[in-house]
């Protein structure tokens, strides 16, 4: 039996908010880059950039960064391109330890972004790594045995459920 803490309202409902918030925190920007990590996170930056250009005209790019979440070692971009002086939106699902946002700074930190924003649907508090979410669908305070996964159906995200 999965115990939801979002159900596919909901999170529709916090994508929306999320997107708002995005446009809002970068009204004098004439483009952000945002970044999906693999899997997940690039749906929900799919998703977020559809919304943004309902709301908006703010210009997006999407990238896709891959990388082993249990080993970080390598990370890759499916596009190659200058990041100076860019406004950069990591997005992923849920923050666990922070290791994986940690990690995906990697490519970004020797092209002196203008700024760099984290995005998650679910943020849990307890962090090993020196790494917030700017925006944040929901944050929640959970023990570290449990485990959040966020489901997803095509390019859709259907709920989000505490194990």
């Amino acid at each position: 039996m999965k115990k939801y803490i979002l159900n596919a309202e909901t999170v529709e409902k916090k994508m929306q908010r999320l997107a708002l918030e995005l446009i809002e925190n970068n009204l004098d920007e004439q483009e952000l880059i945002l970044v999906g990590i693999e899997e997940n996170g690039l749906v929900l930056a799919k998703n977020i950039r559809q919304l943004m250009k309902q709301s908006a005209a703010i210009q997006t790019e999407l990238i896709t960064l891959k990388l082993n979440k249990k080993k970080p070692e390598a990370v890759t971009l499916s596009k190659e391109m200058d990041f100076t002086d860019k406004v950069i939106v990591l997005i992923d699902d849920v923050t666990n330890s922070g290791k994986t946002l940690l990690y995906a700074l990697k490519p970004f930190l020797n092209a002196h972004p203008r700024k760099i924003q984290t995005l998650v649907l679910v943020e849990r508090t307890h962090t090993l790594y020196p790494i917030t979410a700017d925006y944040k669908g929901i944050s929640l305070a959970t023990t570290l045995q449990d485990h959040i996964y966020v489901e997803i159906d095509g390019d859709k995200v259907t709920g989000a459920y505490l194990k």
